[in-house]
């Protein structure tokens, strides 16, 4: 298959990873408080900003691309911030692309570890109380190594999440060479010029994939059911 693989296919590929790995690492760090404290409060304002989270569950991903077009847009707020603050336009660059990938997957690094933070509960934290723990050092000692599974599962749906993205990737992104032409929008270039081997290529590497992150969310889930580690 590697044969069937051009140049710019394989920086299509090596973008992509980019892309994914960055998108997963932000959001980590995003998701990791917002799911403690969706787990823990009692907020008015939790409902509402769980479904605020949870929207691109339900968006079509052009419609979400669309309306971060035009917020990071010349004319946007956000576009008119980042100008302001001399970061130039998001639209159409990579930068822009790891940020509309973060909020395009939020809701998949958010679900799992909003629901390993609720089967955790509160005694584990009760009882660190109790040992003098405070509750920073019970968030690091005691529920990060807890949700461990959870904080797993998140990475991996982010991951793979990222890398399947191409609604909001060609509406925010577009699909220049080398800055925002990530897989999907290169499979899509090849079936517009009727280059079928290199979209078969690639379109197989993306069943792969997807399939080993299927197998992986089923064996852990097996795992855990059996009560392994």
């Amino acid at each position: 298959m590697s044969v069937l693989l051009s140049p710019d296919d394989l920086r299509s590929v090596a973008l992509t990873l980019e892309l994914a790995a960055l998108s997963t690492a932000v959001l980590l760090a995003l998701t990791l408080p917002l799911a403690w404290w969706l787990a823990h409060t009692r907020s008015q304002w939790r409902t509402p900003i769980a479904a605020l989270a949870a929207l691109p569950l339900v968006l079509p991903p052009t419609v979400l691309g669309f309306y971060l077009l035009l917020f990071w847009g010349p004319d946007g707020w956000g576009g008119q911030l980042t100008q302001w603050l001399g970061l130039g336009r998001l639209p159409f660059t990579f930068a822009g692309l790891v940020l509309g990938s973060v909020i395009y997957s939020l809701p998949f690094a958010l679900q799992p570890l909003l629901h390993a933070f609720e089967q955790i509960g509160r005694r584990p934290l009760e009882l660190a109380a109790m040992l003098r723990a405070s509750p920073t050092d019970a968030f690091f000692s005691v529920a990060l190594p807890l949700a461990r599974p959870g904080i797993l599962t998140a990475a991996v749906l982010s991951f793979a999440h990222t890398v399947g993205e191409f609604g909001m990737v060609l509406m925010l992104g577009g699909n220049i060479d080398g800055q925002t032409r990530v897989v999907s929008t290169q499979i899509y270039g090849h079936v517009e010029a009727q280059e079928y081997g290199q979209a078969h290529a690639l379109a197989a590497l993306m069943v792969a994939f997807s399939f080993a992150v299927l197998l992986y969310l089923q064996w852990s889930r097996a795992a855990k059911a059996r009560g392994a580690p």
